[in-house]
């Protein structure tokens, strides 16, 4: 916690490119200084960085005035290099009429009813991998488990055969690695070379899909593939067609996301839990609070702390007028903390309602994967506090060490306390 004079002088100082050590370890403080003295916080080169939620809510709400295309932001950082091709074609990074296309072909394979099949194999792999830590005197809840759960999920929804998918994690934080504020040379090399081997392994997944098709009312890529080749989908084919480039990085996009932001959300769930044992014990008492446990989560320690937008005409932004083509950063975990918008904020409350937060941001580009999301963390934490009631951490864990991403790559615990 900052002094009020503290607070000032962090807010007037804080530079996105040039973080202190101790920001990664808990930004919420940093982030507190800027709401207060600094919410539309202009960097020296013209972006700003917006903590307040109705700021950041607003940006999200309007596509029209606030673009997610990453063209002219991402030349300068990435050159041309597949890194720049990647991240301007996928999904997340871009405007209608693409991001359209490609979000209505994998919801057809993700609605409600279909995740909800999902469940029984999911239920079935948390219990495997609790039955085996409960195997070990200590475990960690990353790689043991947290890790585990939405690299499997996302694997079975893209139908990779489950021996090849031990390579998928490292591809994934190599390339999400790549999208801090400042990209180092050996970090651009780490994440090009894995989206070549990446490519290069879904060229043949690919190839070998088109041949046997599954069922694409449960199979993500072979529902992409149909509409990429054009054929009926429930729309117009014409308009759910997808280049092979397209289909390429957003099945690689789908993979990352899906991967990244579910592994934190449960290791994060868990070591709130654990360092609020009074909130753990009312879950356990009450185990139908885990939708809004889940929730709170969500918010108290969002999986993803940052959100990018640029002003595609001059707009006004928490009453300072920006510029036509200002690039945005949103803070979702400073939002995520407002007190304009959240009672007592900094108080972990697993029952809290309402808990409108921004960890799936918001607007036409919400996270298309957060049902999946919400029932893997349910799923997994629920089923974690019934069989470890006692776990505690054992250790010292290690963060990520990244200002965009939020989570742990260590947990050491103790299951049985």
């Amino acid at each position: 916690m900052f002094t009020p004079e503290q607070a000032r002088a962090t807010a007037e100082a804080f530079d996105l490119k040039d973080l202190p050590r101790e920001f990664y370890a808990d930004p919420f403080p940093f982030y507190r200084a800027l709401r207060e003295h600094a919410p539309v916080k202009r960097f020296a080169d013209g972006s700003v960085f917006l903590t307040r939620f109705a700021d950041c809510e607003f940006v999200y709400k309007q596509p029209k005035l606030f673009s997610s295309d990453k063209k002219r932001e991402f030349k300068p950082k990435y050159g041309d290099s597949l890194l720049y091709e990647h991240h301007t074609t996928s999904l997340v990074f871009n405007d209608p009429p693409l991001h359209t296309r490609v979000r209505r072909l994998i919801l057809g394979a993700m609605s409600p009813k279909a995740i909800a099949q999902l469940q029984p194999a999911l239920v079935a792999l948390v219990d495997r991998l609790l039955d085996d830590m409960a195997q070990k005197p200590r475990a960690d809840l990353v790689e043991d488990f947290a890790a585990a759960i939405p690299l499997e999920v996302i694997g079975n929804l893209l139908d990779v055969p489950k021996g090849e998918r031990a390579a998928l994690r490292g591809w994934s934080l190599a390339i999400l690695g790549a999208l801090e504020p400042v990209l180092h040379a050996d970090v651009a090399e780490r994440g090009n070379r894995a989206l070549r081997e990446f490519l290069d392994y879904l060229e043949g997944l690919i190839a070998a899909r088109r041949l046997h098709p599954g069922d694409p009312q449960r199979d993500v890529l072979t529902n992409l593939i149909l509409g990429e080749a054009g054929r009926e989908t429930g729309a117009d084919a014409g308009a759910e067609r997808l280049s092979p480039n397209e289909l390429l990085h957003n099945c690689i996009f789908l993979l990352n996301a899906g991967h990244e932001t579910t592994t934190n959300l449960i290791a994060n769930g868990l070591v709130a839990l654990a360092q609020h044992p009074e909130q753990r014990q009312r879950l356990i008492a009450q185990p139908d609070l885990i939708k809004p446990a889940i929730e709170e989560i969500l918010r108290f320690d969002s999986s993803n702390q940052l959100g990018n937008r640029s002003t595609t005409q001059a707009v006004e932004v928490g009453g300072v007028a920006l510029p036509k083509e200002t690039s945005i950063t949103l803070c979702i975990g400073a939002a995520n903390r407002d007190p304009a918008q959240f009672s007592e904020p900094e108080r972990f409350d697993i029952g809290r309602t309402p808990n409108r937060h921004l960890a799936f941001g918001s607007g036409i580009h919400q996270c298309v994967g957060m049902g999946l999301a919400r029932l893997e963390g349910e799923t997994a934490i629920s089923r974690f506090l019934a069989r470890f009631p006692r776990y505690a951490l054992a250790g010292e864990s290690v963060r990520g060490g990244r200002a965009r991403f939020r989570g742990f790559l260590s947990v050491p615990c103790r299951i049985n306390g």
